[in-house]
């Protein structure tokens, strides 16, 4: 799991791994800082089968100190393109279930915002991004879309609810996908089609399928 300070792994490890007897967990953080200090409560916990490595997600995935397969990604709150890091990780793992709760996705309202002139003279659905309220409100929720089409090309089946109500957080998108079978071509082509339509090409090796 994308680590932070690695409240999410603790958890899962004492309610779920620990009483099995049975799975490791596996923290991915860059700060060597905070690494270090859930190595340390690992051991003072005595939460043997958990592991820390200090490195981004994307070296991660080459990383010697993970195995090759995963059962499961999670990525609480992991902003902006650092859910797609944990998405890509996952497709790299053959990861048999991914959990995503994203976080201020920026980088596809970017591009419609740097595209905007070009789109408004070419399809009236720009209207919809037109004003920036609406340019970075609907960049996030398109980018969560792109996101579980790109995952349902892999052959997941992917569920959208919320992890709690709107009234403790707005960052309360959760993303369920569950390795169900092979690539699906109709995914992969919608996919591509809204990238066309929105004139969000330079994306597509973000959003590869």
């Amino acid at each position: 799991h994308g680590a932070g300070k690695s409240y999410l792994g603790f958890i899962l490890y004492d309610l779920v791994l620990r009483p099995r007897g049975v799975g490791t967990v596996f923290g991915v953080e860059t700060r060597a800082e905070l690494v270090e200090r859930s190595r340390a409560l690992a051991q003072r916990l005595g939460f043997e089968r958990m592991r820390f490595v200090a490195t981004t997600v994307q070296d991660a995935t080459t990383s010697t100190d993970l195995p090759e397969q995963v059962d499961i990604v999670t990525a609480l709150h992991a902003c902006d393109t650092a859910t797609d890091d944990a998405i890509a990780f996952g497709l790299a793992k053959k990861a048999r279930h991914m959990v995503l709760v994203p976080c201020c996705q920026a980088e596809v309202a970017g591009v419609l915002r740097r595209n905007k002139a070009l789109s408004l003279s070419r399809t009236p659905l720009s209207e919809i991004w037109r004003h920036p309220l609406h340019t970075r409100e609907f960049g996030s929720q398109i980018t969560n879309v792109l996101r579980c089409l790109q995952l349902e090309a892999h052959g997941y089946q992917v569920t959208v609810t919320e992890l709690v109500g709107w009234e403790h957080s707005m960052k309360n998108e959760l993303i369920l996908a569950r390795k169900t079978g092979g690539p699906k071509r109709s995914a992969r082509e919608r996919l591509q089609q809204v990238l066309q339509e929105l004139n969000l090409q330079e994306l597509t090796q973000r959003f590869a399928v």
